[in-house]
């Protein structure tokens, strides 16, 4: 009888072991991945996402949960994120959490990407306008009437290239966002205001009209109404479970943390004007090394940084030639044209250096200007001290010793030895000298000094 049982009980415990294995391979784990942003959507916060989404899909979590909080961003990372949580496999609840924060453009778009779109009492979305680049256009101008002209019969405006690539770019941002909010059975008439009218909601109001799912206060209560309800992920229909559901935090590693230092505009502009100063400072004193070890390393950060944002090559290399052309002129007697022409072309480079307006990716304007005032004021300040430099006798060569008073160390006639400046020279005088006397230098010959009795 053991031996019977024992047969046919292994089997059995066999089965029943593979079955709970494959059900925990198969079955969504009750855990939820939460991933903060609290910053401008950027190339950082995009590959923070996107690893976090990679990371819930994995573990084959119920959910991954994003608490954001943002003015806006990038279009092209927002996009990316977007794409993702379009073709996520787990579901993507949107959080505009804690109270105070916004998703304010870019966000906008995120919520109505999102499986689900949370907020938090306190809380706005909405101004979904897209910037154009160089800030607005002038109005159009009708042209003016001519004499006996009536009215009603004005001729036609010009077209305008930038109010057409402005209303291309509104054109496009609205039906992008009116797709995402008919696929989630959301708003679709606000959304397009949002981006025409740059129209914003508080989180009750939003609610009201269909805007987002839900309002929680905090993420256990956001938990709490998110359980049973049913959403589908990848084509598949998903009912969350999210009672007594573990949330894990993801956190950057230290890749993501450097991307998100030097992507800051501010800190890609100053890495770049750092290595192009050292590799300067390096070409005109070489051995120096140090200046160049630190200009090599700060450029190829600052070009990394600069890569991955959206970058005008054109004000890149008036950049780079506005640098130059400063430091030449502490070389080259220009009389100040290329100082001038330098910090000229260094300027607008530097303006036009970051090809966008979007919140929290651009130039400050004051960084420019006091790195162009302190580079002007060395510049010309170098050349000030040069041509004060100019105007002073000679301190060294043979022309430091002609006319200077030297002493005669012992008597001679005709050669002996003179000291002067600490330093005995072989001296020749067409008169008797005796010891210790002054004797004023004439011309330099080689090693030979000619000199006369000062007396």
């Amino acid at each position: 009888m053991r031996r019977l049982a024992a047969t046919w009980l292994t089997p059995l415990l066999l089965a029943l072991g593979a079955t709970l294995a494959l059900a925990q391979a198969t079955g969504p784990s009750s855990t939820a991945v939460l991933v903060e942003i609290k910053d401008a959507i950027g190339p950082a916060t995009r590959e923070h996402f996107l690893k976090a989404l990679e990371k819930a899909e994995a573990d084959r979590a119920q959910l991954l949960i994003l608490m954001l909080d943002t003015p806006g961003g990038l279009d092209a990372a927002m996009r990316d994120m977007i794409q993702g949580i379009l073709n996520a496999r787990v579901p993507v609840v949107t959080y505009v959490a804690p109270s105070g924060a916004r998703a304010a453009s870019a966000g906008t778009y995120l919520l109505y990407a999102s499986h689900v779109a949370a907020m938090a009492p306190g809380t706005n979305l909405g101004a979904a306008t897209p910037v154009p680049i160089g800030g607005s256009p002038p109005p159009e101008r009708q042209p003016a009437q001519k004499d006996g002209e009536k009215e009603g019969n004005e001729a036609p405006a010009a077209p305008d290239p930038a109010g057409a690539s402005n209303r291309k770019a509104v054109n496009d941002a609205v039906a992008y966002i009116r797709s995402l909010a008919e696929l989630r059975g959301r708003n679709v008439e606000w959304a397009e205001e949002a981006v025409r009218s740059a129209a914003s909601l508080p989180a009750q109001e939003a609610l009201e009209q269909n805007v987002i799912d839900l309002v929680a206060k905090d993420v256990p209560d956001l938990l709490a109404q998110l359980d049973g309800r049913e959403l589908e992920a990848a084509g598949l229909a998903v009912k969350l479970a999210t009672e007594g559901m573990v949330v894990e935090r993801f956190e950057p590693d230290w890749r993501i943390e450097l991307l998100s230092v030097i992507t800051n505009p501010l800190v890609a502009y100053g890495l770049l004007i750092i290595g192009l100063y050292g590799l300067m400072f390096e070409g005109y004193n070489p051995g120096a090394i140090l200046p160049g070890v630190i200009g090599a390393i700060c450029l190829l950060l600052g070009l990394y940084a600069l890569q991955v944002l959206s970058v005008n090559y054109a004000g890149l290399a008036l950049v780079g030639l506005g640098i130059a052309m400063m430091i030449a002129e502490m070389f080259v007697p220009s009389f100040g044209a290329l100082g001038i022409g330098g910090l000229a072309a260094f300027v607008i480079g530097s303006i036009i250096l970051l090809d966008t307006d979007a919140p929290g990716f651009g130039v400050n304007l004051g960084l420019v200007g006091g790195i162009a005032t302190v580079s002007g004021i060395v510049m010309f300040g170098t050349a000030w001290m040069a041509m004060r430099a100019r105007r002073k006798p000679v301190t060294t060569g043979p022309e430091q010793l002609v006319g200077a008073t030297a002493v005669a160390v012992a008597g001679f006639t005709g050669r002996g030895t003179v000291r002067i400046f600490g330093e005995d020279w072989n001296a020749e005088s067409p008169l008797p000298v005796a010891p210790g006397q002054k004797v004023v230098i004439e011309r330099v010959e080689g090693l030979m000094l000619h000199v006369r009795p000062a007396d």
